[in-house]
């Protein structure tokens, strides 16, 4: 009987791992379940003789497992392949099936996590276990890594196991996570289409700021003339109406250009209205017209504990994305808006990350993606967002978003990502893990 392979099995290990609910809710001890999927993890890859490692990082319960795969070059860098097991949390009353019940259906695999990111966790366990199975050696070493607390920025994950446990990246060159190498469908001027395969090579910082207001507490019925309540609304308003600068990164720039070559339109810098212009692209434009420039939204306010008394206090919070060589620029902005009387201070702060679009390995995984779609083509982009590399490129290690899915061209992908009915198609992962063993075979 010849061995399993991995695309025989990933579908039912894709659903197995969104039956673990492994909700993050940012508080460490409300957050269960990492534990029992990185454990059923480890016993997938001991079940096809890997050497694992499990690693608590910060916390009991904040579960990470390692394994190995030798190459036949062990002088060469080794690729990290990295996938986390949190995810965000679900009420099961909004959801068409429940959000932890991994349901396969209507060629879907549904529920919490089915995008973001256990389809890649699962493509990469259904591949490491065929490549033991079948003794292949790959062209040098990887790493696969299952990680916690993605979903909270890695505080109790991949930031505290860089700083922590630093050895356990040792030789590690490039590494390739989640939130790319899923298609995008164009039309082209000659009545055909291209499928544009996003491959992230840069993001944006992740920074959540608290602006204080302190001012004198006093009477409701009185006259105030140093109101925190009246200073940090005032400060917040102005904050969420500006208007950042249009700034084009490389990574922006390579992709508005392929998307120019293949659609025929322009989505030049110069083109009046660029961030409305991009929705002829459709649904992911929201994801583009974030990478055009910084963002600062206000998400958070707090003051007061009662109606007639005029607070000594007042805090907001504000999310920031800052574009990759902007942040002293950012920040200087946003001291002009929130004037004289109120400070700021960092909650969280991730830098930006940008990385070019070239070498072997970007070279291995447009090579990938066009044996299995010859109407395929790898592009760069810029992810709004953020993910693990944000810790791994601390260390010097270059890192991808490459999570390979070729999708209906009207499953409005984006909207999926901590959305209602979350859900992968079964073909999409079928195809992605292909994809992934050929570029894993080159890499």
């Amino acid at each position: 009987m010849s061995p399993i392979q991995a695309t025989e099995e990933v579908v039912d290990i894709v659903s197995r791992l969104i039956q673990f609910d492994t909700s993050n809710t940012g508080v460490p001890e409300t957050t269960v379940g990492e534990a029992d999927c990185a454990r059923w993890v480890q016993e997938q890859l001991a079940e096809v003789g890997y050497a694992t490692e499990y690693v608590e990082s910060g916390m009991p319960g904040r579960a990470n497992v390692f394994a190995r795969l030798e190459g036949a070059d062990r002088q060469r860098g080794a690729l990290l392949i990295h996938a986390h097991l949190d995810v965000v949390p679900a009420q099961a009353e909004d959801w068409s099936v429940h959000p932890f019940s991994g349901a396969i259906r209507d060629g879907y695999i549904w529920g919490r996590g089915a995008i973001d990111m256990k389809d890649m966790a699962g493509m990469a366990l259904a591949l490491a276990r065929q490549f033991k199975r079948d003794g292949t050696v790959p062209p040098r070493d990887i790493v696969f890594a299952f990680l916690a607390d993605e979903e909270a920025g890695g505080t109790l994950g991949s930031q505290w196991l860089v700083k922590n446990r630093p050895e356990l990246f040792d030789g590690i060159s490039e590494a390739v996570g989640e939130v790319g190498g899923f298609s995008l469908t164009v039309d082209r001027p000659d009545g055909t289409v291209r499928r544009l395969y996003l491959v992230e090579t840069a993001e944006k910082g992740l920074a959540w700021m608290r602006l204080t207001c302190n001012a004198t507490a006093g009477h409701g019925s009185f006259l105030h003339s140093d109101n925190a309540v009246t200073e940090i609304a005032a400060a917040v308003a102005r904050i969420g109406a500006h208007r950042f600068p249009l700034v084009m990164t490389e990574s922006v720039s390579e992709f508005l250009t392929a998307l120019s070559e293949e659609t025929g339109l322009d989505f030049s810098p110069e083109t009046p209205d660029l961030e409305t212009a991009l929705f002829k692209i459709g649904n992911l434009a929201r994801i583009v017209g974030a990478t055009l420039r910084d963002t600062a939204n206000p998400t958070m306010l707090s003051a007061g504990y009662k109606a007639n008394v005029i607070p000594q206090q007042a805090e907001a919070v504000i999310d920031c994305r800052v574009l990759p060589g902007r942040q002293k620029e950012f920040e200087a902005t946003i001291d002009e808006l929130i004037g004289p009387n109120i400070t700021r201070e960092w909650i969280t702060h991730l830098d930006a990350y940008e990385t070019t679009f070239d070498g072997h390995l970007v070279d291995a995984m447009n090579d990938a993606v066009v044996a299995h779609d010859e109407n395929g083509r790898t592009v760069p982009y810029m992810l709004s967002g953020g993910t693990d590399a944000k810790a791994f490129a601390k260390l010097g290690i270059r890192c991808f978003g490459f999570a390979p899915l070729q999708l209906p061209p009207e499953l409005d992908f984006a909207a999926l990502f901590h959305g209602v009915d979350e859900r992968v198609p079964v073909e999409s992962i079928l195809f992605g893990t292909k994809v992934l063993e050929h570029f894993l075979h080159h890499c």
